[in-house]
C-alpha cells in the first residue's frame, strides 16, 4: 500500500529525534506491507475514520486508510488530546 505524507506529518516527523525518526521509518515500512503487523498495534480511532499505529510506547502515527493508499496525517509523542 502506498503512503502519502501530509505537510503536517512531514513537519512533525522533522521535530522528532533522529533515533525516533528511524523507528518511525521502520514502522512505516511495516504499515506499507501489512496493516496488521503485530508491532504496529494499529487501531481505529473511535468512529472518526482515523487510525493510529504504535511506533514505541510513546510515539503514534495517525493516518487515514483510503482505497489505494494510507494518508499519513501526523506523528508524535502520545498526546491523544490533539485528536479529540
Amino acid at each position: 500500500m502506498d503512503l502519502v505524507r501530509t505537510e503536517r506529518f512531514a513537519a512533525s516527523y522533522k521535530r522528532l529525534a533522529r533515533r525516533e525518526q528511524r523507528q518511525v521509518d521502520t514502522r512505516l515500512r511495516y504499515l506499507a506491507e501489512n496493516l496488521r503487523h503485530p508491532s504496529l498495534r494499529a487501531r481505529k480511532w473511535g468512529d472518526s475514520g482515523l487510525w493510529y499505529a504504535r511506533v514505541n510506547s510513546d510515539i503514534r502515527i495517525f493516518f487515514e486508510a483510503l482505497d489505494d493508499h494510507y494518508l499519513l496525517l501526523d506523528v508524535g509523542h502520545h498526546d491523544v488530546e490533539r485528536w479529540r
